[in-house]
Parts: C-alpha cells; sequence; structure tokens
C-alpha cells in the first residue's frame, strides 16, 4: 500500500537550499543521517497533464515533473517572501487554474508559486 508521496529537490548548494526550507519557509525537518534532512511539508496534490505534440511548446513535448508551491493569497505571500529577502518574479500571470508566479529557491533554481482557483483535492 502506497503511504506517503516524496518529493526531491537536486540543488547545486544543498545547505542554502534546505536552509530556504527551514529557515525561510519554516518547515520542520528530521535529520535522517549524515546531515540529511527531510522536510515536512504542506498537504500536497498530484495532477496529471498531457504532453504536446506543438515544437512551440517544447516545456511539454516530452514527460516530466514539476513541483510547485500553493498559497491562499499570492500577493501577499509574495510580499512576505520578499521581506525574507526571497527573490521573487515581479509577474503574476492568470493561468486558467489559479495565479501564477515563480520564486527562486537558492541552489535548486526558479519554483512555481501558486493561487489556485479550483477545488482542492487535499481537502477530500
Amino acid at each position: 500500500m502506497i503511504t506517503g508521496f516524496h518529493t526531491i529537490i537536486y540543488s547545486s548548494d544543498e545547505e542554502a537550499t534546505r536552509a530556504f526550507f527551514r529557515d525561510v519557509l519554516g518547515w520542520p525537518s528530521l535529520d535522517a543521517g549524515g546531515g540529511w534532512l527531510i522536510f515536512k511539508t504542506p498537504p500536497s496534490e498530484l495532477g496529471i497533464h498531457p504532453t504536446s505534440d506543438d515544437p512551440t511548446e517544447a516545456w511539454a513535448t516530452t514527460p516530466y515533473h514539476q513541483a510547485s508551491l500553493m498559497c491562499d493569497d499570492i500577493e501577499s505571500t509574495m510580499a512576505g517572501l520578499r521581506a525574507k529577502g526571497v527573490e521573487v518574479s515581479e509577474n503574476i500571470n492568470d493561468q486558467g487554474f489559479g495565479l501564477v508566479t515563480s520564486i527562486s529557491v537558492p541552489g535548486a533554481g526558479w519554483l512555481m508559486l501558486y493561487e489556485p482557483r479550483h477545488p482542492l483535492a487535499h481537502e477530500l
């Protein structure tokens, strides 16, 4: 029986990335041994999206995986993250399913942040 869903973020600076999730986002963690932190994440969901045959949509022509953070109020979340020194995209895009922006995670690149406009599966 499946008991959970484990996500991995690969980083060129794992200590900075771990510090971001621990100190900036305030996620609790445990040490799985040797300093390998495993973070307790907020509730999660899994969406399945189609790939595309359109070469102008190169991001979706082959299967891949994506992680994103969800929030209740994107503007206040962006302001709160900026106040903590996080680099946040200036743009908010309406993608239909929600309002979307990106935040920079030290050592791990950009991560999508969105305010969903769909029912939340993690509330089932």
